[in-house]
């Protein structure tokens, strides 16, 4: 790509205290934008500086949510090197999800030179203290100017980046979930497995049930048979029952996860016994029951792994491991972490290092 480069004049002041960033509340300077239109395809790759998007009042990301996005993160090594984790992982995904919303998407090439080139500039925004980074929210979303439901035409790709430090407040700490057994996130043949706003919207309700309540977030049941357990609000989710590490299946109505993908081929690597299947609820509840449910957590770009430490269902609570943190709960944090911060040997080729 030719990407034109636009500095601003006004740079920021950096953070002074990284250990209070919070998640996605600060932005660096420039943002990336791109143009797509079915005579030119994408065109007009730039780098300006970050500001207010003009959205014309019949656009159609606001009337029918013509939107897709991604999360990842730069990493800052103990040698001062910037590196990314499995982008193209998150490329592929973004082009699925564009995909399913009869979007386009960039190629996966064009995406991860796009990211390398934008954080490049904004490399001196890459925290320096441990267990912060930058977290990079790439998206798409559609910008036709006439209402009617209708094929999108013109769409933006846009990459913005926010230096950030946990996600949740309580950090690698157990946080409480709630299973909801009410509302619904999504449906096979629906939109679950992809990453755009409108699955995200219709979790509020139920978001906002479980804060009220004293939990962090919800675990949603599957959308027909309110039987199977899908994931959490942000994260996917595992368990180790009776020895055996289970997460549900990837059956068109939960996201693919780069950071569950990532679990699942570390632990199979190590000799772990890895299921992804179906896990009802009833079992799920049954093991919390009879002492089989020995860990369970959550994973995700954002949190990476958040242990949990306890679950509610149909008003009645259970604690997991004691509310502590368990042995491969923090295994897989220390090793995630480890390769993402550049502390141990990449064995799996997902790291991509900046020039």
């Amino acid at each position: 790509m030719n990407i034109t480069i636009n500095k601003t004049t006004e740079p920021k002041q950096k953070p002074q205290d990284e250990s209070s960033l919070g998640f996605g509340k600060i932005f660096t300077d420039h943002m990336f934008l791109m143009d797509y239109t079915p005579e030119k395809g994408w065109y007009d790759a730039r780098i300006v500086p970050f500001g207010p998007i003009p959205v014309h009042p019949a656009s159609t990301v606001l009337h029918y949510g013509a939107e897709v996005f991604e999360g990842l993160k730069a990493y800052r090594t103990a040698d001062g090197t910037v590196q990314l984790f499995r982008p193209e992982a998150n490329a592929q995904r973004i082009i699925d999800s564009a995909e399913r919303l009869c979007m386009p998407a960039p190629s996966v090439e064009d995406f991860v030179e796009a990211l390398k080139t934008f954080v490049s500039l904004e490399k001196d925004w890459v925290p320096h203290s441990e267990g912060a980074s930058l977290y990079l929210r790439p998206f798409i979303y559609g910008d036709d100017h006439a209402l009617g439901v209708h094929t999108v035409h013109h769409n933006v790709f846009c990459i913005i980046a926010s230096p950030s430090g946990s996600y949740y407040p309580e950090g690698i700490n157990p946080v409480k979930i709630m299973i909801e057994d009410e509302d619904v996130r999504a449906v096979r043949g629906g939109t679950g497995y992809t990453k755009c706003g409108g699955n995200y919207a219709a979790s509020m309700r139920a978001g906002e049930r479980a804060v009220q309540k004293g939990f962090t977030q919800v675990l949603w049941l599957d959308g027909v048979e309110r039987k199977y357990i899908e994931e959490v609000g942000s994260m996917n989710v595992m368990f180790k029952i009776d020895g055996e590490i289970v997460t549900p299946a990837l059956l068109g109505s939960i996201l693919p996860g780069v950071t569950r993908r990532s679990c699942v081929e570390l632990l199979k690597a190590e000799g772990y016994k890895v299921s992804e299947r179906l896990l009802s609820v009833d079992e799920l509840i049954d093991a919390c029951e009879n002492g089989k449910l020995e860990e369970a957590w959550g994973t995700g770009t954002a949190a990476v792994v958040s242990p949990i430490g306890e679950l509610s269902y149909k008003g009645k609570n259970y604690i997991v491991n004691d509310f502590k943190i368990g042995e491969v709960t923090q295994h897989l944090y220390d090793e995630l972490t480890s390769i993402q911060w550049g502390k141990a040997p990449d064995k799996y080729g997902w790291v991509e290092k900046l020039d």
